[in-house]
């Protein structure tokens, strides 16, 4: 028999016949679902090959084994064989009806996780889903068909519940509350990428200390992205004395993904499990040289970066960003002779409307007034740390009369260089026995400049102390000046309070061990 249908002693044409007849689906079964019915076209889904099930049917007792065929066919009258009919599913199409199903009946898990809310830890225990068990509807479904058998079926479903219980929404919560106020940074040469105390938080794991998984997705969307890069080849332009075009030569770097998973989890156990508020990590990762490097290219000594400096311009205004970014590029490309004594006033020209400065704030005679070229002591400033970062002589430098909040962000104070031809200039020398290479790159959207100096490393090491603030002095209360300018009974705050004090730091360079030159930094604003 087939699926219950007599087919003994007849022929393979006469049985394939006879299954036609029989043989007929309905077009749509009824498929049960949460006190739902949704219908599936069989068509889409499922063919029957009645040619291969008599194959399978005529050929029962002819397996060629004679012992095995005789003893079959001498009990059959006692054991009716009921062969069912051979059916070809459509995984595809199944796969996908069954996915429309499952948006409207399932419901996905709510996995736990930790948000902060006003500096409290809040625990989301999470909730169970189901989902429909495939499995067993698709073995189901097959049995159904091949038995000739169309009634509804009933779909059954797999539970997932990672939801905490109140003991471990305890056991969590007490866990990430050891985060609150840490910071975890990932440092690749100049670039530190801090991650977000929710993303920390987002990182543990009841089961497994730390969730693998999210820290390596973490990686790969925030961290790779941001970090990894080509070789660059170096190409290097010089005209009439100054560099034209310079693109530096940069090893091609990839993030060990796996490594730094490694790293960070071991950096989240440090953070758990002691008081220390910041922890940086080293980006481990692959390099790639370029093909044509910095000292293929010119034979002046450009040939790395031995020095950066960046200082942040956020709140500016218009005509001070403008400025900034002209002043700028007036250094973008100089270079300095082996030798030379440096001035920034000189290389800076004439600061005024006639070379294209607009007015923005200035300090002058100790006050903040509109003046042209409001904002060149952005660019001085940046390049003072920048010669700290790379070790050269300083030979004239003057801090602002008073604190400027620009020079403080993301810096201690004490960091400044103030600049006004013709009193006052910064001035460093080139001792080193190769030329010097000034870029600047100013970028608007991060409100950020940076100084770079490029040349040949001779092995100084420079070090700065942390800024000592002392002498601590309380702003004065608030100056109402009368402008004619502005509308009677208007008010237009024009400066900031700001503290007076002395700030000192200790600039140190080293070569072999041996100190080459050491000074002291004194900064004595006002209030």
């Amino acid at each position: 028999m087939i699926s219950g249908i007599k087919v003994g002693g007849m022929t393979k044409a006469s049985a394939v016949t006879l299954l036609r007849q029989y043989v007929r689906p309905p077009e749509k079964i009824s498929i049960i679902a949460k006190n739902r019915s949704f219908e599936l076209s069989l068509k889409d889904v499922n063919s029957y090959n009645l040619e291969q099930t008599v194959e399978t049917a005529f050929y029962f007792y002819r397996t060629g084994n004679l012992i095995k065929d005789n003893y079959d066919r001498a009990i059959s009258p006692f054991s009716i064989q009921n062969i069912p009919v051979k059916t070809n599913i459509n995984e595809e199409a199944l796969d996908q009806y069954l996915q429309v199903i499952s948006t409207q009946v399932s419901t996905e898990p709510k996995f736990p996780s930790v948000s902060i809310k006003e500096n409290e830890v809040l625990v989301d225990k999470g909730s169970a889903g189901e989902d429909i068990d495939t499995v067993f509807f698709k073995k189901t479904l097959e049995t159904r068909l091949a038995s000739l058998n169309y009634s509804p079926i009933e779909l059954s479903f797999n539970k997932n519940d990672p939801s905490l219980s109140e003991e471990e929404a305890k056991i969590f919560k007490t866990r990430a509350e050891k985060f609150l106020g840490k910071d975890l940074s990932i440092v690749y040469e100049y670039q530190t990428l801090v991650i977000e105390n929710q993303s920390i938080l987002s990182f543990l794991d009841l089961k497994q200390e730390f969730n693998q998984e999210k820290i390596n997705d973490y990686i790969s969307r925030d961290v790779s992205p941001k970090l990894n890069h080509e070789p660059q080849d170096a190409v290097f332009g010089f005209e009439n004395g100054k560099v034209t075009e310079f693109l530096p030569s940069k090893e091609g770097v990839t993030v060990n993904e796996k490594g730094l998973v490694q790293e960070i989890t071991k950096s989240l156990r440090v953070l758990e499990t002691s008081e220390e508020k910041n922890v940086s990590i080293q980006a481990p990762v692959q390099t790639a040289r370029p093909k044509i490097t910095n000292e293929e290219v010119n034979n002046l000594g450009i040939k790395e970066l031995i020095g950066r400096g960046v200082s942040k311009f956020r709140g500016s205004i218009a005509p001070r960003i403008h400025n900034i970014s002209l002043a700028s590029s007036r250094f973008n490309g100089v270079l300095v002779a082996p030798g030379e004594t440096f001035s920034f006033n000189k290389t800076l020209g004439d600061v005024s409307s006639f070379t294209g400065y607009k007015q923005a704030y200035v300090i002058r005679d100790g006050r903040t007034v509109l003046g042209d070229g409001g904002g060149v002591c952005q660019v001085s400033t940046t390049l003072f740390r920048a010669l700290l970062n790379t070790g050269l002589p300083i030979i004239e430098r003057r801090a602002h009369s008073y604190r400027v909040g620009y020079y403080e962000q993301e810096s201690p104070p004490g960091l400044d260089a103030t600049v006004f031809d013709p009193t006052t200039d910064l001035k460093f020398k080139n001792d080193t026995p190769k030329h010097l290479l000034i870029q600047t790159i100013f970028d608007a959207k991060t409100s950020a400049l940076v100084f770079e100096i490029y040349g040949t490393s001779d092995g100084r090491i420079a070090t700065t102390t942390k800024p000592v603030v002392s002498s601590v002095v309380p702003p004065p209360e608030d100056l109402y000046v009368d402008d004619p300018t502005i509308a009677s009974g208007t008010t237009k705050q024009i400066d900031y309070k700001a503290w007076g004090a002395k700030v000192t730091f200790n600039y140190k360079v080293e070569r072999g061990g041996e100190i080459i030159f050491e000074k002291t930094f004194l900064s004595n604003y006002r209030p």
